[in-house]
């Protein structure tokens, strides 16, 4: 039986190239509210987060330098959907369960995220194509 691990949806991440261009078009045009930006430093990432009016929100996400993860889907795949985030009960035991279960980690252990949860990610060649991340409640 599989266990119930997943306690719905945290964000979704949105690769950009020109974050203020980005939350022009997410506030201004489309009515989200803007909550923070921020930098993270050690993820390279410039990040605007905005709520959706529910408990989802949406991650706006700039590279920080031409090394950042977030620059190289820009530069292979363009702007758009760079990952969806689901919250998990327990993210060491959900990482073990899919890693018994052959699923390709790209993190064996949680660290630090932009927002400071503690998060992982799921490679995209286990979830048909999607970058899949882990958030700790």
């Amino acid at each position: 039986m599989i266990r119930k691990m997943f306690m719905g949806m945290d964000h979704v991440g949105v690769a950009v190239k020109n974050l203020d261009e980005a939350i022009n078009v997410y506030r201004d045009l489309l009515g989200f509210k803007l909550l923070r930006i921020y930098e993270s430093i050690e993820n390279k990432v410039k990040v605007a987060v905005l709520s959706t009016g529910g408990e989802t929100k949406i991650e706006l996400l700039e590279p920080i330098g031409s090394d950042s993860p977030v620059a190289k889907f820009l530069e292979k795949r363009g702007e758009g959907i760079h990952h969806i985030a689901v919250k998990v009960d327990n993210i060491e035991e959900t990482l073990e369960e899919f890693k018994g279960k052959g699923v390709m980690l790209v993190d064996e252990k949680p660290r630090i995220g932009a927002e400071g949860k503690k998060v992982a990610f799921i490679h995209p060649k286990s979830v048909k194509g999607v970058l899949l991340e882990l958030v700790a409640e």
